[in-house]
């Protein structure tokens, strides 16, 4: 039988402060966790219901009922399991030899699990977010991936010193004032595609670094583009 203190535990990791102190975060729901086994990430418990379990035989769990599932559960209606999974550890790349993308200030979960799922689909390995950006491992985040997290590399660094340190990038930062995008040759190999925050934009201590100003030209009579829609549609260029 689950405990009480199992179960306050894994609703606690809801919240960004006890995921940072037990390094830790939740997975939830069929899809997600079974990409999740499929990963390389370290999981520490799977808590699951009796018909999950029977579906799912390899894999070891905690069988739990339904109303269990939905206590620990973050979300509204709760799904038939629940994985408990180790925070990884950051890694560098060497940024020369690939497209990656820099996300300043990002502040909605729907965008930034969005724009992982983005990456994953076009084959961007590594994403570096400011640290002010929401957290990667927020449950809405994860939703949102539908399962690309487990395939992407997200860092948290300091902007400015990522920049200083990868002088030789080149930078192509989203901006208003910046070139049409459909008229300017791009270039994926040591390149990262600078996104800004979802209201005000890429922020000015970054400006400096930026190589190519680049824009997706208006048509229509929309106001703005979502940062998501926005990210989707310069890596359709890129991959050109």
């Amino acid at each position: 039988m689950i405990t009480a203190n199992q179960k306050k535990f894994v609703k606690s990791l809801a919240q960004k402060k006890f995921r940072t102190e037990n390094n830790c975060f939740v997975v939830e729901g069929v899809k997600l966790v079974e990409e999740l086994l499929q990963s390389d990430f370290e999981v520490m418990n799977v808590y699951a219901t009796s018909n999950w379990i029977e579906n799912n035989p390899s894999f070891e769990a905690e069988k739990i009922s339904p109303k269990d599932l939905a206590i620990m559960s973050s979300f509204k209606t709760a799904n038939e399991v629940i994985a408990v999974v180790k925070q990884k550890q950051q890694y560098t790349i060497d940024y020369t030899k690939h497209l990656s993308i820099v996300l300043d200030s990002l502040q909605d979960p729907g965008n930034l699990g969005t724009i992982i799922r983005t990456a994953d689909w076009f084959g961007i390995k590594t994403i570096v977010c400011s640290a002010d950006t929401v957290d990667v491992y927020n449950p809405k985040v994860i939703q949102a991936t539908m399962g690309s997290l487990f395939r992407v590399n997200v860092l948290y660094l300091n902007l400015p010193e990522f920049f200083k340190e990868n002088k030789s990038l080149s930078v192509y930062g989203a901006l208003l004032n910046g070139e049409n995008v459909y008229q300017k040759t791009l270039t994926k190999k040591g390149s990262v595609l600078l996104m800004g925050n979802e209201s005000k934009g890429i922020s000015d201590s970054l400006l400096p670094f930026i190589t190519d100003k680049i824009l997706i030209p208006k048509i229509g009579q929309a106001e703005s583009l979502n940062v998501s829609t926005a990210t989707a549609i310069l890596c359709a260029e890129f991959s050109k």
